[in-house]
C-alpha cells in the first residue's frame, strides 16, 4: 500500500506549498520514499486522481461540528453538507460563524467535534489562529469531487482512501516545545532542536503511535525546514501508516458521528 501524509494550506503558492510525504511499510518499518511540493490547487486536484491503491492522512478538518450544522439548518449528510459549504464564500462563512460565536457565553464560543478534544485540535469553524475553516472550505470539496473514499464520511473509490490527520497530535505526544514558525524573525535554534527531537523519537518509535520511521536521505531537509511543512507531512504519514496497520479494526478509529468524522490516531 502506498501511504501519504499531506500538509495542507488553503492558499498554496511558491512560498507556501501543499507538501506531501510518500512512503511504504516494510514489515513494521515505515520507509520515507519522497517529499513533494504542490504550488497550486490544479496540481493538488491532479494528484488526488492518481490511481490507487493508496491511503493518505490529510492535515485539514473534513467536516464541521454537528452542533453548528444543526444550528445553521445545513444538510446533515456529509456530501450534501460539503456541497453546501462550498457554495459560500470565505467571507460569508466568517460572518455566519462569528454570529454563532457572538451569541454564546465567553469560554464556549466555538462548537467542537467529538474528535477535537482527544486530538487537541482547533474547532473547524475557526477562521483565525489557525484559519482551519478556510482549510476545510478549500480541502473537503476537492476530496468529494475527486471521488475518493473519505473514511467514516463518504464511500468513494475504495482504492483511494482519505483520512483526516493532525500533525500536532503526533508532535505534542513527543514534546510541547514549539518546533516551527513561518515568520523568519521567530525561526530559532531552539525550534530546530525540537524538530531534531521529534525526528529522533519517530526514528526510534519512542512515541505513542510507535511507528518506526526510516527517513533515508531526507533528514537534513526535515530538520532545516523552519516552517516544518515537510515534517508535518511526515507526521501525517506516520498517522497514515498507523491507521493502515489497523485497517482490520476500522483503521484504528472508534465508531464516530458520520457527519463529523474522526482524526487518525486520536
Amino acid at each position: 500500500m502506498q501511504l501519504y501524509g499531506i500538509d495542507f494550506t488553503s492558499a498554496p503558492s511558491r512560498r507556501k506549498a501543499i507538501t506531501i510525504a510518500g512512503g511504504h511499510l516494510e514489515g513494521e518499518l515505515l520507509v520515507l520514499d519522497q517529499l513533494i511540493s504542490l504550488h497550486d490547487f490544479p496540481s493538488f486536484e491532479s494528484w488526488l486522481q492518481r490511481p490507487g491503491p493508496w491511503l493518505g492522512a490529510f492535515d485539514f478538518p473534513f467536516s464541521l461540528p454537528r452542533e453548528l450544522v444543526v444550528h445553521l439548518g445545513w444538510p446533515l449528510e456529509w456530501p450534501a453538507l460539503i456541497r453546501h459549504l462550498r457554495s459560500h464564500t470565505r467571507q460569508e462563512l466568517r460572518t455566519l460563524f462569528k454570529a454563532f460565536c457572538d451569541s454564546r457565553e465567553p469560554g464556549n464560543k466555538f462548537a467542537h467535534r467529538a474528535t477535537d478534544l482527544p486530538a487537541g485540535s482547533s474547532s473547524p469553524m475557526k477562521w483565525v489562529n489557525p484559519p482551519v475553516a478556510y482549510m476545510l472550505h478549500a480541502g473537503a470539496p476537492r476530496l468529494l469531487e475527486a471521488g475518493v473514499s473519505v473514511h467514516g464520511l463518504h464511500a468513494g473509490d475504495p482504492q483511494r482512501i482519505a483520512l483526516e490527520g493532525y500533525p500536532g497530535l503526533v508532535a505534542r505526544s513527543i514534546t510541547r516545545q514549539s518546533y516551527k514558525n513561518d515568520d523568519p524573525r521567530k525561526q530559532s535554534e531552539e525550534r530546530r532542536r525540537a524538530r531534531m527531537l521529534i525526528l529522533d523519537a519517530v526514528t526510534d518509535g519512542a512515541y505513542p503511535l510507535a511507528v518506526k520511521l526510516d527517513v533515508g536521505a531526507h533528514r537534513s531537509a526535515l530538520v532545516d525546514d523552519p516552517g516544518a511543512d515537510l515534517l508535518d507531512a511526515v507526521l501525517c504519514l506516520l498517522a497514515a501508516a498507523w491507521s493502515w496497520q489497523r485497517r482490520g479494526q476500522n483503521f484504528g478509529t472508534p465508531a464516530c458521528d458520520p457527519l463529523e468524522g474522526w482524526i487518525a490516531g486520536a
